[in-house]
Protein backbone atom coordinates (compact mmCIF):
# COMPACT_ATOMS: atom_id res chain seq x y z
CA UNK A 1 0.00 0.00 0.00
CA UNK A 2 2.45 2.67 1.31
CA UNK A 3 4.68 1.59 -1.79
CA UNK A 4 1.81 2.47 -4.56
CA UNK A 5 1.16 5.72 -2.25
CA UNK A 6 4.62 7.10 -3.04
CA UNK A 7 4.11 6.75 -6.82
CA UNK A 8 1.62 8.96 -6.59
CA UNK A 9 2.47 12.92 -6.45
CA UNK A 10 -0.02 15.25 -5.57
CA UNK A 11 -1.46 18.50 -7.20
CA UNK A 12 -1.13 21.84 -5.38
CA UNK A 13 -4.56 22.18 -4.54
CA UNK A 14 -4.24 18.72 -2.60
CA UNK A 15 -0.66 19.90 -1.01
CA UNK A 16 -2.96 23.10 0.03
CA UNK A 17 -5.32 21.23 1.52
CA UNK A 18 -3.53 18.89 3.62
CA UNK A 19 -1.51 22.04 4.90
CA UNK A 20 -4.97 23.43 6.30
CA UNK A 21 -5.56 20.32 7.60
CA UNK A 22 -2.73 20.06 9.31
CA UNK A 23 -3.29 23.91 10.66
CA UNK A 24 -6.19 22.15 12.20
CA UNK A 25 -4.24 19.49 13.96
CA UNK A 26 -2.33 22.10 15.63
CA UNK A 27 -5.38 23.81 16.54
CA UNK A 28 -6.57 20.61 18.25
CA UNK A 29 -3.44 20.49 19.94
CA UNK A 30 -3.38 24.14 20.95
CA UNK A 31 -4.52 24.32 24.37
CA UNK A 32 -1.89 22.16 25.83
CA UNK A 33 0.53 25.24 24.91
CA UNK A 34 1.03 27.91 27.70
CA UNK A 35 1.48 30.30 24.65
CA UNK A 36 0.55 31.14 21.21
CA UNK A 37 4.61 31.82 20.26
CA UNK A 38 5.09 28.02 21.03
CA UNK A 39 1.84 26.71 19.63
CA UNK A 40 3.52 28.44 16.15
CA UNK A 41 7.12 26.76 16.49
CA UNK A 42 4.89 23.47 17.01
CA UNK A 43 3.33 23.82 13.57
CA UNK A 44 6.72 24.50 12.61
CA UNK A 45 7.75 21.88 13.86
CA UNK A 46 5.82 19.38 12.49
CA UNK A 47 5.60 21.02 8.81
CA UNK A 48 9.77 20.23 9.53
CA UNK A 49 9.06 16.63 9.75
CA UNK A 50 7.19 16.41 7.31
CA UNK A 51 9.22 18.44 4.66
CA UNK A 52 11.53 16.75 2.34
CA UNK A 53 14.97 18.14 4.21
CA UNK A 54 17.41 15.42 4.30
CA UNK A 55 17.95 15.23 7.95
CA UNK A 56 15.30 16.33 10.50
CA UNK A 57 18.24 17.27 13.14
CA UNK A 58 17.22 20.93 14.55
CA UNK A 59 19.44 22.99 12.56
CA UNK A 60 17.96 21.59 9.42
CA UNK A 61 14.49 22.07 11.21
CA UNK A 62 15.42 25.59 11.63
CA UNK A 63 16.04 26.07 8.35
CA UNK A 64 12.83 24.51 6.99
CA UNK A 65 11.33 27.05 8.91
CA UNK A 66 12.92 29.72 8.15
CA UNK A 67 14.62 30.77 11.20
CA UNK A 68 18.41 32.08 11.27
CA UNK A 69 19.15 29.54 14.02
CA UNK A 70 18.31 26.46 15.99
CA UNK A 71 17.08 27.79 19.23
CA UNK A 72 13.92 28.55 18.84
CA UNK A 73 13.44 24.42 17.95
CA UNK A 74 15.86 23.91 21.27
CA UNK A 75 13.40 25.68 23.35
CA UNK A 76 10.27 24.22 22.15
CA UNK A 77 12.10 20.73 23.06
CA UNK A 78 13.24 21.80 26.15
CA UNK A 79 12.14 24.94 28.05
CA UNK A 80 9.11 25.99 26.64
CA UNK A 81 5.86 25.30 28.89
CA UNK A 82 3.60 22.48 27.15
CA UNK A 83 1.92 19.31 28.02
CA UNK A 84 3.02 16.37 26.23
CA UNK A 85 1.41 13.48 27.85
CA UNK A 86 -2.12 15.77 26.82
CA UNK A 87 -0.88 15.82 22.97
CA UNK A 88 0.04 11.94 23.22
CA UNK A 89 -3.88 11.43 24.65
CA UNK A 90 -4.83 13.77 21.55
CA UNK A 91 -2.49 11.31 19.31
CA UNK A 92 -4.29 8.06 20.11
CA UNK A 93 -7.71 9.85 19.51
CA UNK A 94 -7.06 11.17 16.28
CA UNK A 95 -5.69 7.84 15.29
CA UNK A 96 -8.68 6.19 16.53
CA UNK A 97 -10.53 8.73 14.54
CA UNK A 98 -8.93 8.00 11.18
CA UNK A 99 -8.36 4.07 11.33
CA UNK A 100 -10.53 3.25 14.40
CA UNK A 101 -12.23 -0.17 13.78
CA UNK A 102 -13.76 -2.74 16.18
CA UNK A 103 -11.41 -5.36 14.96
CA UNK A 104 -8.24 -3.19 15.23
CA UNK A 105 -4.74 -4.66 16.32
CA UNK A 106 -2.57 -3.22 19.15
CA UNK A 107 0.75 -3.98 18.69
CA UNK A 108 3.66 -3.45 21.14
CA UNK A 109 7.51 -3.62 20.14
CA UNK A 110 10.71 -1.48 20.85
CA UNK A 111 12.86 0.14 18.86
CA UNK A 112 16.76 1.24 19.67
CA UNK A 113 17.74 4.99 19.15
CA UNK A 114 21.67 4.45 18.53
CA UNK A 115 23.70 7.36 20.62
CA UNK A 116 27.66 8.18 21.26
CA UNK A 117 28.46 9.12 24.88
CA UNK A 118 27.29 8.35 27.78
CA UNK A 119 24.92 11.65 28.30
CA UNK A 120 21.72 11.18 26.69
CA UNK A 121 18.60 10.01 28.72
CA UNK A 122 18.74 6.06 29.44
CA UNK A 123 21.86 5.66 27.06
CA UNK A 124 23.73 2.58 27.92
CA UNK A 125 25.04 -0.88 25.91
CA UNK A 126 22.57 -2.78 25.31
CA UNK A 127 20.67 -5.01 22.92
CA UNK A 128 19.12 -2.52 19.86
CA UNK A 129 16.97 -5.08 17.22
CA UNK A 130 17.47 -1.96 14.93
CA UNK A 131 21.28 -2.89 14.88
CA UNK A 132 20.67 -6.89 16.00
CA UNK A 133 23.57 -6.45 18.08
CA UNK A 134 24.42 -4.84 21.97
CA UNK A 135 25.08 -1.21 21.01
CA UNK A 136 25.36 2.28 22.52
CA UNK A 137 21.86 3.40 22.51
CA UNK A 138 18.65 4.39 23.65
CA UNK A 139 15.67 2.02 23.76
CA UNK A 140 12.06 3.10 23.16
CA UNK A 141 8.83 1.08 24.06
CA UNK A 142 6.17 1.85 21.47
CA UNK A 143 2.14 0.89 21.22
CA UNK A 144 1.08 0.93 17.51
CA UNK A 145 -2.48 0.36 15.79
CA UNK A 146 -3.60 -1.68 12.96
CA UNK A 147 -6.74 -1.36 10.84
CA UNK A 148 -7.96 -1.93 7.81
CA UNK A 149 -7.48 1.54 7.37
CA UNK A 150 -3.84 1.74 7.96
CA UNK A 151 -1.14 1.52 10.75
CA UNK A 152 0.35 4.69 13.29
CA UNK A 153 1.08 4.84 16.71
CA UNK A 154 -0.66 5.44 19.69
CA UNK A 155 1.82 5.53 22.79
CA UNK A 156 5.98 5.60 23.62
CA UNK A 157 7.66 5.52 26.48
CA UNK A 158 11.24 5.21 27.37
CA UNK A 159 12.83 2.20 28.84
CA UNK A 160 15.40 3.67 31.62
CA UNK A 161 17.59 0.89 32.73
CA UNK A 162 18.10 -0.09 36.47
CA UNK A 163 21.47 2.09 36.59
CA UNK A 164 20.38 4.78 35.57
CA UNK A 165 16.56 4.75 37.44
CA UNK A 166 19.11 4.24 40.84
CA UNK A 167 21.78 6.97 39.92
CA UNK A 168 20.80 10.27 40.95
CA UNK A 169 23.25 12.03 39.87
CA UNK A 170 22.92 11.66 35.87
CA UNK A 171 18.74 11.78 36.64
CA UNK A 172 18.72 15.10 37.69
CA UNK A 173 21.73 16.25 34.80
CA UNK A 174 18.68 14.37 32.19
CA UNK A 175 15.70 15.86 33.80
CA UNK A 176 14.20 12.16 34.65
CA UNK A 177 11.16 13.06 37.16
CA UNK A 178 11.40 11.73 40.32
CA UNK A 179 8.43 9.97 40.15
CA UNK A 180 9.90 8.09 37.23
CA UNK A 181 11.05 4.34 39.04
CA UNK A 182 12.81 1.58 37.63
CA UNK A 183 10.22 -0.38 34.93
CA UNK A 184 11.14 -3.38 33.34
CA UNK A 185 9.65 -3.12 29.00
CA UNK A 186 7.03 -5.74 29.98
CA UNK A 187 5.95 -3.56 32.93
CA UNK A 188 6.37 -0.72 30.54
CA UNK A 189 3.57 -2.28 27.59
CA UNK A 190 1.50 -3.65 29.94
CA UNK A 191 0.73 0.44 31.26
CA UNK A 192 0.64 1.57 27.88
CA UNK A 193 -2.20 -1.25 26.77
CA UNK A 194 -4.03 -0.98 30.13
CA UNK A 195 -3.77 3.38 29.20
CA UNK A 196 -5.38 2.82 25.78
CA UNK A 197 -8.07 0.31 26.85
CA UNK A 198 -8.91 2.92 29.57
CA UNK A 199 -9.16 5.31 27.06
CA UNK A 200 -11.64 3.03 24.89
CA UNK A 201 -9.63 2.66 21.97
CA UNK A 202 -11.37 0.27 19.77
CA UNK A 203 -9.66 -3.09 19.81
CA UNK A 204 -10.43 -6.84 18.81
CA UNK A 205 -6.61 -8.67 19.24
CA UNK A 206 -3.31 -7.39 20.67
CA UNK A 207 0.07 -8.89 19.59
CA UNK A 208 3.66 -8.30 20.49
CA UNK A 209 6.86 -10.56 20.40
CA UNK A 210 8.19 -13.04 22.72
CA UNK A 211 9.74 -10.27 25.11
CA UNK A 212 6.55 -8.93 25.81
CA UNK A 213 4.32 -12.16 25.08
CA UNK A 214 6.37 -14.38 27.58
CA UNK A 215 5.39 -11.98 30.71
CA UNK A 216 2.43 -13.82 32.27
CA UNK A 217 1.34 -10.38 33.95
CA UNK A 218 0.57 -8.53 30.61
CA UNK A 219 -1.34 -12.06 29.21
CA UNK A 220 -3.26 -11.42 32.14
CA UNK A 221 -4.31 -7.96 31.98
CA UNK A 222 -5.56 -9.05 28.24
CA UNK A 223 -7.33 -12.11 29.65
CA UNK A 224 -9.02 -9.57 32.41
CA UNK A 225 -10.29 -7.72 29.91
CA UNK A 226 -11.29 -10.53 27.74
CA UNK A 227 -9.27 -9.47 24.79
CA UNK A 228 -7.79 -11.70 22.13
CA UNK A 229 -4.13 -12.01 22.16
CA UNK A 230 -1.75 -13.97 19.62
CA UNK A 231 1.70 -13.21 21.66
CA UNK A 232 5.13 -14.73 20.85
CA UNK A 233 6.94 -16.38 23.21
CA UNK A 234 10.21 -18.19 23.75
CA UNK A 235 11.03 -21.66 23.09
CA UNK A 236 11.35 -23.09 26.37
CA UNK A 237 7.75 -21.13 27.74
CA UNK A 238 5.98 -23.75 29.62
CA UNK A 239 2.54 -24.65 29.32
CA UNK A 240 0.02 -26.61 30.86
CA UNK A 241 -2.22 -29.25 28.77
CA UNK A 242 -4.04 -31.30 30.83
CA UNK A 243 -2.11 -32.33 33.96
CA UNK A 244 0.99 -31.62 32.10
CA UNK A 245 3.46 -28.81 32.52
CA UNK A 246 5.55 -28.90 29.07
CA UNK A 247 7.75 -26.51 27.32
CA UNK A 248 6.13 -25.39 24.34
CA UNK A 249 8.88 -26.72 21.66
CA UNK A 250 8.29 -30.12 23.16
CA UNK A 251 4.46 -29.97 23.06
CA UNK A 252 4.22 -29.15 19.28
CA UNK A 253 7.35 -30.66 18.41
CA UNK A 254 5.27 -34.14 19.03
CA UNK A 255 2.84 -33.24 16.27
CA UNK A 256 2.47 -35.44 13.52
CA UNK A 257 2.98 -34.06 10.01
CA UNK A 258 -0.77 -33.83 9.18
CA UNK A 259 -1.09 -31.41 12.22
CA UNK A 260 -0.03 -28.82 10.31
CA UNK A 261 -1.38 -26.31 8.02
CA UNK A 262 0.13 -23.96 5.46
CA UNK A 263 -1.40 -20.68 5.23
CA UNK A 264 -0.56 -17.11 4.82
CA UNK A 265 -0.20 -14.80 7.22
CA UNK A 266 -0.17 -11.72 5.08
CA UNK A 267 1.53 -10.29 2.40
CA UNK A 268 5.33 -9.34 2.30
CA UNK A 269 7.63 -7.41 -0.12
CA UNK A 270 8.19 -10.61 -2.37
CA UNK A 271 4.15 -11.49 -1.59
CA UNK A 272 1.89 -13.76 0.42
CA UNK A 273 3.77 -14.78 3.38
CA UNK A 274 3.47 -18.64 3.60
CA UNK A 275 5.01 -20.53 6.62
CA UNK A 276 3.45 -24.03 8.07
CA UNK A 277 1.28 -23.98 11.27
CA UNK A 278 0.05 -25.78 14.06
CA UNK A 279 -1.83 -25.64 17.08
CA UNK A 280 -2.86 -27.22 20.44
CA UNK A 281 -5.32 -26.46 22.93
CA UNK A 282 -4.21 -25.59 26.30
CA UNK A 283 -5.43 -25.33 29.97
CA UNK A 284 -7.77 -22.12 30.19
CA UNK A 285 -9.73 -21.09 33.22
CA UNK A 286 -12.19 -18.48 31.36
CA UNK A 287 -15.65 -19.78 30.57
CA UNK A 288 -15.83 -19.64 26.39
CA UNK A 289 -12.48 -18.97 25.90
CA UNK A 290 -9.41 -20.79 24.73
CA UNK A 291 -5.70 -20.59 25.06
CA UNK A 292 -3.83 -22.22 22.73
CA UNK A 293 -0.57 -23.27 22.13
CA UNK A 294 1.00 -21.73 17.92
CA UNK A 295 3.62 -22.70 16.15
CA UNK A 296 4.83 -21.45 13.04
CA UNK A 297 7.39 -23.37 10.77
CA UNK A 298 9.24 -22.44 7.73
CA UNK A 299 8.77 -23.99 4.66
CA UNK A 300 12.38 -23.32 3.21
CA UNK A 301 14.18 -24.37 6.57
CA UNK A 302 11.77 -26.85 8.11
CA UNK A 303 14.06 -26.64 11.31
CA UNK A 304 13.17 -22.79 11.87
CA UNK A 305 10.16 -22.55 14.36
CA UNK A 306 9.03 -19.37 16.17
CA UNK A 307 6.19 -19.64 19.09
CA UNK A 308 2.89 -17.75 20.47
CA UNK A 309 0.64 -18.33 23.10
CA UNK A 310 -3.09 -17.39 21.80
CA UNK A 311 -6.14 -16.01 23.78
CA UNK A 312 -9.51 -16.82 22.47
CA UNK A 313 -13.13 -16.99 21.86
CA UNK A 314 -14.10 -20.60 22.07
CA UNK A 315 -15.01 -21.28 17.89
CA UNK A 316 -12.25 -19.18 16.79
CA UNK A 317 -10.59 -20.60 13.66
CA UNK A 318 -6.69 -21.09 13.14
CA UNK A 319 -7.03 -18.87 9.87
CA UNK A 320 -8.33 -15.53 12.70
CA UNK A 321 -5.32 -16.68 14.45
CA UNK A 322 -2.72 -16.60 11.64
CA UNK A 323 -4.38 -13.25 10.06
CA UNK A 324 -3.65 -11.16 13.00
CA UNK A 325 -0.10 -13.06 13.90
CA UNK A 326 1.17 -11.55 10.44
CA UNK A 327 -0.45 -7.75 11.69
CA UNK A 328 2.70 -8.22 14.58
CA UNK A 329 4.96 -6.63 11.12
CA UNK A 330 2.74 -3.65 10.92
CA UNK A 331 5.21 -2.41 13.92
CA UNK A 332 8.08 -2.85 11.65
CA UNK A 333 6.80 -0.97 9.35
CA UNK A 334 5.50 1.74 11.28
CA UNK A 335 9.38 2.23 12.78
CA UNK A 336 10.97 2.52 8.77
CA UNK A 337 8.30 4.97 7.89
CA UNK A 338 8.75 6.89 11.10
CA UNK A 339 12.52 7.11 11.01
CA UNK A 340 12.71 7.70 6.87
CA UNK A 341 9.76 10.12 6.64
CA UNK A 342 9.52 12.29 9.96
CA UNK A 343 12.92 11.92 11.64
CA UNK A 344 11.73 9.70 14.83
CA UNK A 345 15.10 9.09 15.41
CA UNK A 346 17.35 11.91 13.75
CA UNK A 347 16.60 14.14 17.45
CA UNK A 348 19.77 15.39 19.06
CA UNK A 349 18.50 16.11 22.32
CA UNK A 350 19.61 14.51 25.97
CA UNK A 351 16.98 15.26 28.50
CA UNK A 352 14.22 13.10 29.12
CA UNK A 353 11.67 16.19 28.57
CA UNK A 354 13.16 16.63 25.27
CA UNK A 355 12.65 12.86 23.87
CA UNK A 356 9.54 13.04 24.69
CA UNK A 357 8.62 16.01 22.78
CA UNK A 358 10.11 14.90 19.69
CA UNK A 359 9.34 11.80 19.93
CA UNK A 360 5.80 12.74 20.47
CA UNK A 361 5.89 15.12 17.75
CA UNK A 362 7.18 12.56 15.13
CA UNK A 363 4.88 10.16 16.35
CA UNK A 364 1.82 13.54 15.63
CA UNK A 365 3.52 13.84 12.17
CA UNK A 366 3.56 9.93 11.44
CA UNK A 367 -0.43 9.63 12.54
CA UNK A 368 -0.85 12.75 9.90
CA UNK A 369 0.46 11.12 6.90
CA UNK A 370 -1.53 7.84 7.96
CA UNK A 371 -4.86 9.53 8.18
CA UNK A 372 -3.72 11.24 4.37
CA UNK A 373 -3.24 7.48 3.16
CA UNK A 374 -6.52 6.20 4.68
CA UNK A 375 -8.37 9.10 3.28
CA UNK A 376 -6.71 9.39 -0.51
CA UNK A 377 -3.90 6.69 -0.67
CA UNK A 378 -1.53 9.45 -1.73
CA UNK A 379 1.86 10.37 -0.16
CA UNK A 380 3.38 13.45 1.17
CA UNK A 381 6.89 12.57 0.68
CA UNK A 382 7.49 16.00 -1.76
CA UNK A 383 4.42 17.69 -0.51
CA UNK A 384 5.61 20.52 1.50
CA UNK A 385 7.54 23.33 0.54
CA UNK A 386 10.89 23.61 -0.44
CA UNK A 387 13.74 24.31 2.41
CA UNK A 388 14.71 28.20 3.22
CA UNK A 389 18.68 28.75 2.24
CA UNK A 390 20.97 30.89 3.01
CA UNK A 391 20.52 32.68 6.06
CA UNK A 392 21.67 30.02 8.42
CA UNK A 393 23.85 28.78 6.14
CA UNK A 394 26.10 32.35 6.68
CA UNK A 395 25.16 32.08 10.44
CA UNK A 396 27.19 28.63 10.41
CA UNK A 397 29.80 29.80 8.75
CA UNK A 398 30.41 33.10 10.90
CA UNK A 399 30.61 30.62 14.08
CA UNK A 400 33.09 28.31 12.30
CA UNK A 401 30.38 25.30 12.31
CA UNK A 402 29.90 22.41 10.21
CA UNK A 403 27.80 23.27 7.00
Amino acid sequence: MAQEAYAQQPDLAEVERWEAELDQLVERIGPYFARPETRRRALTYLQGLLSPVERKNGWQLAEASGHTTPYGVQHLLGRAVWDVEAVRDELRAYVVEHLGNPDGVLVVDETGFLKKGAKSVGVKRQYSGTAGRIENCQIGVFLTYASGQGHAFLDRELYLPEEWAEDAERRAAAGVPEAVQFQTKPQIARRMLARALDAGVPAGWVTADSIYGGAYHVRALLEERELRYVVGVASNQAVWAGWEQLRIDALLGDLAEEDWTRLSCGDGAKGPRFYDWAAVRLNCPVADWERWALGRRSISDPEEYAYALVFVPTGTTLDDVVRVAGRRWTIERAFEEAKGEVGLDEYEVRSWTGWYRHITLALLAHAFLAAIRARTGASLKRGFASVPTGSLTAFKRGRRLPG
